[in-house]
């Protein structure tokens, strides 16, 4: 198990609006990732070193957006103005995952502009819905030369993440393993007033450190 991206919800400017600003602060570039036909929504991505990638997703206006969690859960975050919707680990044995939360992963897939069709399996997003501090888990099928990591030059670094939350709870969920897939960054704890989830990441790039 292993830290693979962030998600974050647009906000009132949109798509591209919020890439850009998010691009401006990081001094980075982002992809246009495609998109999600089965939740209804849409990505561009910024590879970070080590793996990992952000991605800023928005909904569509489909119907699956209304009806798939993931959609749901973006269409929830935007609304009420956007920032972090949540973290993502990746794991090669979904089924112990499943056999652990109960329930039978989920397929999710991405259609890239250049018409490569990237495959997964996910699981949590309801968990996440529920109490954002819970990552959601997934498991790529499509070749590991084709995650979204290598979309591009990396040149940002994720360093830290605050989450309002409690790590008890996220081992409880998963298994100390979730809380060890964040053993490559820093993260602080905080206890939650109001929504739990991340609070901030902060980023290391050419213009030195950047918290968001």
């Amino acid at each position: 198990m292993r830290l693979d991206h962030i998600s974050f919800a647009v906000g009132p400017d949109g798509l591209a609006g919020t890439t850009v600003t998010l691009a401006g602060l990081l001094n980075s570039k982002f992809y246009d990732g495609g998109v999600h036909p089965r939740f209804g929504t849409r990505n561009m991505i910024m590879p970070l070193k080590h793996g990992m990638y952000l991605e800023v997703v928005e909904c569509l206006d489909h119907p699956s957006s209304d009806k798939a969690p993931f959609g749901q859960a973006v269409r929830t975050r935007s609304e009420s103005g956007g920032g972090w919707l949540g973290w993502v680990v990746s794991v090669d044995d979904m089924e112990a995952i499943e056999r652990r939360i109960g329930r039978h992963s989920m397929p999710g897939n991405r259609r890239r502009p250049d018409g490569v069709n990237m495959e997964w399996r996910q699981i949590g997003v309801r968990g996440m819905q529920a109490d954002p501090q819970l990552p959601w888990v997934i498991s790529w099928e499509s070749d590991p030369k084709e995650h979204p990591s290598q979309a591009g030059k990396a040149e940002v670094e994720l360093v830290a993440l605050e989450i309002a939350g409690d790590p008890k709870r996220v081992a409880d969920w998963l298994g100390e393993p979730a809380i060890e897939a964040l053993e490559e960054i820093k993260v602080k704890w905080v206890a939650p007033h109001g929504t739990p989830g991340i609070v901030a990441a902060q980023f290391s790039t050419s213009e030195g450190d950047i918290r968001i």
